[in-house]
């Protein structure tokens, strides 16, 4: 995709870490993307509803340490949202010391990609690109 394709494309993040959203931002905006965020699973489902992005990073454990799997969970089941690409990350192996291991599962959460937080920015840059 080259960097005139890239300005068109919109990325919203949903995490409760600013620093996480200000280091990822700068990445994804420096290559042309354009970046949306909310701190928060209702504030990120209803920039969803309205700005329509391309592409959803979304965080795991924000208000609730499972917030993140619900609010997959309602992009998918809305016919306005449920094609859009989601990453989904997570620290919950890091905060909880027990590890947990992705399954693909659509029902039970219906992500693209599931990426273990701490993630470097060009990692996330890597996977955005991959598929938009």
């Amino acid at each position: 995709m080259t960097a005139e394709e890239q300005k068109d494309r919109k990325v919203l993040v949903i995490d409760d870490d600013m620093d996480f959203i200000e280091a990822n931002k700068a990445v994804l905006e420096e290559k042309g993307y354009q970046v949306a965020y909310a701190l928060n699973g209702q504030d990120g489902l209803a920039k969803a509803f309205s700005d329509k992005p391309h592409l959803i990073v979304l965080d795991v454990m924000m208000n609730t340490v499972d917030e993140g799997f619900d609010v997959a969970r309602q992009l998918r089941n809305n016919p306005d949202t449920r094609n859009i690409p989601l990453i989904m990350l997570t620290a919950i192996n890091q905060k909880s010391g027990f590890p947990w291991k992705y399954d693909k599962d659509e029902a039970w959460l219906p992500v693209d990609i599931f990426l273990e937080k701490p993630l470097k920015p060009n990692e996330l840059l890597e996977n955005v690109r991959r598929l938009l």
